[in-house]
């Protein structure tokens, strides 16, 4: 009886006869050249503790120290107040990264936020997270940075003038285009960039930091004097003094979105997100000490690049090479956050909450170029509207909103789930802490910016009918499912990838 042939499709795109009951080269376990076993298509571990730590300083010191301290600053009032808004920022975010390296070891699955709430609230309250971080969040924390980016690596060329707004976002945008090519391309090469990133930022820090210190030790203490003068705290102003501070401590639950590629994860976790914290909580507090002992807070207050005017004032002609170690910070923070976020689309693409093609992986490069490329467009939008001081108001009230959720799923699982193993548990009143603290946060907010924390509330909300229409009814109409499955074809043969090999 002569064997039975069918087309099969191959990696390189041909179509070509294969004989049922022979083996394939292409498809046995083997190379059909070096007779080396076939490598399986999926992410790999290839996260260690030191990958893991330069992932969170990495992303955590970016553009936040050296943009925010002028809006904390504004909206606490003080010189002593936004010193102490920065130092409870900072405890704040110890808490919270506290309870994500918990949550991290017990539920061993890569995409953070987005996990813990699906596990713990199910999959509407997920879905309305996601659909916020994809039209409103992740967009609008690119554009944040990127524009950083723009400014900072364009400000030696146009010294001592304004750098065009124009000028700015066409850099914004080059730095974008490189991060998503960068991601991408290797998983191992974005990891080893992140590491010299992450070092050149910390340098950049040290430049700023022991000038600072040199000039506090030789008695610069002016600018503190009457630091904590209580009639010119604004305590309207302090829920937004919160936001700057807590923005620029943002990334500190970055690596719980890599779980799955992370080796070890019930000791790496843990150990990268205490270090990386105290690190950054030393840096913090220290730079914006050294801030204070060269600037008053009325000149900190008139610059747009508060890094760049302190080293006008120390360091003279040296001060061109800070613009550019702070583009680098800002270009690792980007690295780090695109790195991260593109594996929470993979894996609600696998929870069946985003389009199938989100879930695969390339053919040889081995990342998940699909999830890494999604937020391309939407970036670029957000990108071309709007103040860089809105986005960061508008994306913090959404950003801990759903945090403060995520945690409080903490809580709720102690409670429903007591037998889950946990190689790492937190004692309960810091969960409760943090997350009350994020709730009163967005309550204030209400009162302090209407308009902003209104937008975002609205946002959340059209995540209900979204849910309810894309996922909930399952009887869609047929086209809607022809041009579904056409659409998710059509991206699979053009990027060249394939479902996740179990």
């Amino acid at each position: 009886m002569p064997r039975r042939t069918v087309s099969v499709p191959h990696p390189n795109g041909d179509t070509t006869p294969s004989n049922f009951g022979e083996k394939d080269p292409l498809n046995s376990n083997g190379d059909p050249h070096t007779g080396a076993p076939e490598k399986k298509v999926e992410l790999r571990k290839k996260v260690t503790l030191l990958r893991g730590i330069s992932i969170i300083i990495g992303t955590i010191i970016g553009a936040g120290i050296f943009i925010s301290p002028k809006g904390i600053l504004k909206n606490s009032g003080s010189v002593g107040m936004s010193l102490v808004v920065w130092i409870a920022c900072g405890i704040l975010s110890l808490f919270g990264a506290l309870s994500y390296a918990e949550l991290g070891t017990c539920i061993k699955k890569s995409g953070g936020h987005y996990t813990y709430i699906l596990e713990a609230f199910g999959p509407q309250v997920a879905f309305v997270r996601l659909w916020v971080d994809m039209i409103a969040i992740r967009p609008a924390g690119l554009a944040v940075i990127a524009l950083a980016f723009g400014r900072y690596i364009l400000e030696p060329i146009f010294m001592p003038c304004g750098v065009p707004e124009i000028a700015i976002k066409l850099a914004t945008t080059i730095g974008i285009t490189m991060v998503m090519y960068l991601n991408s391309m290797s998983v191992s090469w974005t990891a080893r960039i992140q590491i010299f990133l992450t070092f050149s930022k910390l340098l950049a820090i040290a430049i700023i930091i022991v000038p600072g210190l040199y000039q506090l030790f030789k008695g610069e203490t002016k600018n503190f004097e009457n630091a904590f003068e209580v009639n010119t705290v604004d305590l309207s102003g302090l829920p937004l003094a919160f936001y700057s501070g807590m923005y620029a401590y943002a990334g500190w639950f970055y690596l719980n979105f890599v779980t799955e590629e992370v080796e070890n994860p019930e000791r790496t976790m843990p150990l990268a997100i205490c270090i990386s914290m105290v690190i950054v909580m030393i840096c913090y507090t220290m730079t914006n000490v050294a801030y204070y002992t060269v600037m008053s807070a009325e000149e900190l207050l008139a610059s747009d690049a508060v890094a760049v005017t302190f080293a006008e004032k120390l360091m003279g002609n040296f001060s061109v090479a800070v613009p550019v170690f702070v583009a680098l910070s800002c270009f690792g923070s980007m690295n780090g956050c695109l790195f991260a976020i593109s594996r929470m689309f993979y894996v609600a693409s696998r929870e069946g909450q985003l389009p199938e093609v989100l879930s695969m992986i390339h053919i040889r490069r081995h990342t998940p170029l699909p999830a890494v490329i999604v937020l391309y467009p939407i970036t670029l939008l957000i990108l071309f509207l709007g103040d860089i001081y809105s986005l960061l108001n508008f994306m913090s009230f959404l950003r801990w909103l759903f945090i403060g959720v995520a945690v409080v799923g903490l809580i709720y699982l102690r409670y429903t789930r007591p037998d889950m193993p946990r190689p790492f548990k937190v004692p309960i009143f810091i969960p409760v802490v943090f997350s009350f603290t994020c709730f009163f946060m967005v309550f204030l907010s209400l009162y302090s910016d209407p308009i902003n924390t209104g937008i975002g509330f609205a946002i959340s909300l059209t995540g209900i009918p979204a849910y309810f229409i894309f996922i909930h009814f399952e009887r869609k109409p047929k086209w809607f499912q022809k041009l579904s499955d056409s659409v998710n074809r059509s991206l699979q043969i053009i990027l060249e990838v394939v479902p996740t090999e179990h």
